[in-house]
């Protein structure tokens, strides 16, 4: 259970902050960012079930549900890994990996072809889910640099451990879920696709539309 009885402390107005395993890292430290840039992921989430009267029953318990497992990511990027801790952390699973992976297909199974990316926007559902997907894809780069510096290895008494791969994989899948989200609350035939610069006369709009996501390269 967490109890939060005081929420100003003033112990990390020196610039530290303390880890999940008490362990004490700078605020600037990657791994600090990424569980913040997952907050923040949560935060933009919340806003578009502000308007769940816009969505699916389907997809908005899918994303009540991912608003908690989202916690579960942001406790396991906040605690370095570790060979027999004292207490076993929360970490995320492979099975939530998959439970993604299950909605995406669901979700967008009727989903027509793309021909080009969709510029985001549509209903203020639709538009809030498209600013949540850009926002765990930022999540998911800190993840990464977070990675890079740390490794994904055990620590030792000498080494702090890294971080755990299984978080990191988990952000990638939630952005195509929210990407596909966005696309199912709007509904595909006013999509407005992105006409390149010398061809941009008038916005174009979805026709018999695809598979293909507004993160293409980033995949």
């Amino acid at each position: 259970m967490v109890v939060l009885s005081r929420i100003y402390t003033r112990t990390g107005d020196g610039g530290d902050t303390r880890l999940s395993d008490m362990s004490l890292a700078r605020k600037t430290d990657p791994r600090v960012a990424a569980y913040g840039d997952v907050d923040e992921t949560n935060s933009a989430i919340g806003v578009a079930l502000t308007h769940r009267s816009l969505m699916p029953d389907a997809i908005a318990a899918a994303l009540d549900r991912v608003q908690n497992e989202l916690f579960d990511v942001g406790a396991d990027l906040s605690n370095p890994l570790q060979e027999s801790p004292q207490y076993p952390p929360l970490r995320i699973t492979a099975d939530a990996v998959d439970r993604l992976e299950a909605w995406c297909d669901e979700f967008g199974e009727d989903l027509p072809t793309l021909r080009s990316f969709i510029l985001p926007g549509g209903t203020p559902a639709g538009a809030a889910l498209h600013l949540a997907r850009t926002i765990c894809r930022r999540a998911e780069r800190s993840a990464w640099v977070a990675m890079e510096t740390h490794g994904d290895v055990t620590g030792t008494d000498d080494v702090p451990g890294g971080v755990n791969e299984i978080a990191v994989r988990y952000l990638n899948r939630l952005s195509d879920l929210l990407f596909i989200c966005a696309r199912a609350v709007n509904g595909t035939d006013g999509e407005v696709l992105w006409v390149p610069g010398g061809d941009r006369e008038a916005p174009a709009v979805q026709e018999d539309g695809g598979s293909n996501s507004n993160d293409v390269s980033d995949q």
